[in-house]
């Protein structure tokens, strides 16, 4: 897929096609992060910070419950 850098405002910017939008699930306000990998860009989702952090704190959770004795021996 070829796209053009454009001017946004008083920047330059990408406009994707809505296809490429559906395929991967992102919509207005979205945030992604631009990775250079040597000569190339990629993107790459970033998650809304706040469920970012309860995803992670509910994994915790999980693995505290799961290993609370190991976890228990640990400590001392």
């Amino acid at each position: 897929m070829n796209t053009t850098i454009r001017k946004i405002g008083n920047s330059d910017g990408l406009i994707l096609p809505k296809e490429l939008l559906e395929q991967l699930n992102l919509k207005t306000g979205d945030k992604v992060a631009v990775v250079r990998e040597g000569e190339e860009l990629r993107l790459r989702r970033l998650e809304d910070s706040a469920e970012e952090f309860e995803r992670k704190m509910k994994i915790a959770r999980e693995r505290m419950k799961k290993y609370e004795v190991a976890y228990r021996a640990l400590a001392k």
